[in-house]
């Protein structure tokens, strides 16, 4: 009797989750971005998330151990090396300490190197996370498992997670934009901004800086508005009678997504000009309109926010700093990267503050993972330049805005910046924060897909209650 109720409670649709797994999937797909009712009332509306690719070093940044620098040269301690894998490192490498000096800033002493004069003025508007570590230790993976909660492809990106649970507040614009800048795209490639198994409307859009925002977006010679308007109107027409015999999903996707197209003819051109701003501005941000860059990519991540985008990615990818060549050396590339994001990143939390958008706006900056404490030794032999492998047990990352306590530094790694000694944080506890500023709960955010309901956080995370106001 109580499995026969059960299952005829399934058939019925009752039980919480079930039912409303089945009410989501429901939602009307011509309209997929109206804005939905978050579970419980958020702190933030809008989420900036700053992904340095290639993975920047914590310890030439913000996680100071001079004990590192007291054993520069020395062999590995063997605890480091047993049972555990590198990407590169073979045999025993040497410690190689901190290749920049530190100092504490602002009132709350944060520790900050001198790679990132500017920043130093924002740290107390920063909540500093110390001791995240993740399950992957090469690019592709931890990219994947940092934006889609997994380290193979098919899985929807948090952006995507967030546009279906909550919509977006500007339906002339996509709910999801990705800005890319730096040496190429992500390692992963444009997975990490997918929609996996959701419906296809829900992946990142990615504007550029440079020419057409949107590649086509632009009508061909002698197509006049009207004429756009009509194929438009057409296509709807046919893709309604492809529906209503196929009763396919995806084809309301498409539908939506021509006109949704149409519309950002119209509204993104304006979005990405960013020759409206004021000098002032642009020498905040050291941006040259024009061009791409992280500078310019910033500040449109701003004119973005203002206008209703829910999820703005910005990817800057270069921060491989293996030490194989100049491009990847810590006294080389690495010193160009810093460079390229110190001032823009600290415009961008000065103007939303300025602008009263950052109590609602959630800034996230950081890499897939961090790198060790050790040189790397590629094959057994010394790099040529300064360089560390990938590290995948303690690295740092930041968080700004969007009802996270400013001014903190949470977690602690040991004296050679190799473990996470207090306050751990996995990447799942990170995706399940992020989601509850935005007023979304990770277990409930769910999609039924191959038999189960999926979610960001697989079947992980816990909410960082400490780092919050």
């Amino acid at each position: 009797m109580g499995l026969g109720a059960m299952a005829l409670g399934s058939l019925m649709g009752c039980g919480s989750k079930t039912s409303s797994v089945i009410a989501d999937q429901a939602r009307d797909l011509s309209r997929p971005l109206l804005v939905r009712a978050p579970h419980f009332a958020p702190k933030a509306k809008q989420v900036i998330f700053l992904h340095m690719a290639g993975a920047p070093s914590q310890l030439e940044l913000f996680d100071f151990k001079p004990e590192l620098q007291k054993y520069d040269g020395q062999d590995c301690p063997d605890s480091f090396l047993e049972g555990k894998r590198f990407a590169f490192i073979e045999g025993v490498p040497k410690l190689l300490g901190p290749q920049t000096p530190f100092k504490q800033y602002g009132e709350s002493g944060a520790w900050v190197s001198n790679l990132f004069p500017h920043f130093q003025d924002v740290v107390d508007d920063v909540a500093f996370l110390k001791a995240i570590h993740t399950d992957e230790f090469n690019h592709a993976p931890a990219q994947l498992f940092l934006h889609t909660g997994g380290p193979r492809h098919g899985r929807p990106s948090m952006g995507a997670w967030l546009t279906y649970g909550l919509g977006s507040e500007n339906q002339n614009l996509p709910g999801y934009v990705v800005l890319v800048s730096g040496q190429s795209a992500p390692s992963a490639g444009k997975s990490v901004w997918g929609s996996g198994f959701l419906p296809s409307v829900y992946q990142g859009v990615q504007l550029r800086s440079q020419g057409d925002p949107v590649l086509y977006i632009s009508d061909p010679p002698g197509i006049s508005r009207d004429v756009r308007q009509n194929a438009i109107s057409t296509l709807s027409a046919l893709n309604q009678l492809e529906h209503a015999e196929m009763g396919d999903p995806e084809i309301l996707s498409r539908i939506s997504q021509y006109e949704m197209a149409f519309r950002m003819q119209m509204t993104v051109p304006e979005a990405m000009d960013i020759n409206e701003e004021p000098q002032w501005v642009h020498e905040m941000y050291g941006t040259e309109p024009g061009q791409t860059s992280f500078a310019n990519n910033c500040l449109l991540a701003r004119r973005l926010v203002e206008r209703g985008v829910r999820f703005i990615q910005l990817f800057h990818r270069g921060w491989d700093s293996h030490g194989s060549n100049e491009f990847e050396a810590l006294e080389g590339g690495f010193l160009r990267r810093c460079q390229e994001v110190d001032q823009p990143m600290t415009a961008l939390i000065k103007d939303l503050k300025n602008k009263g958008l950052l109590d609602e706006t959630l800034v996230v900056w950081g890499g897939e993972f961090g790198r060790t404490p050790m040189r790397e030794n590629r094959g057994g032999k010394v790099a040529p330049f300064n360089g560390r492998d990938h590290h995948s047990e303690a690295f740092t990352m930041w968080m700004a805005g969007g009802g996270t306590r400013p001014g903190i530094t949470y977690g602690e790694t040991d004296e050679l910046g190799y473990y996470g000694v207090k306050d751990k944080i996995h990447v799942h506890d990170l995706q399940a924060t992020i989601l509850h500023q935005m007023g979304m709960n990770h277990e409930q955010l769910t999609y039924q897909f191959q038999g189960r309901p999926f979610r960001l956080t697989d079947v992980a995370g816990e909410v960082i209650t400490n780092i919050l106001t």
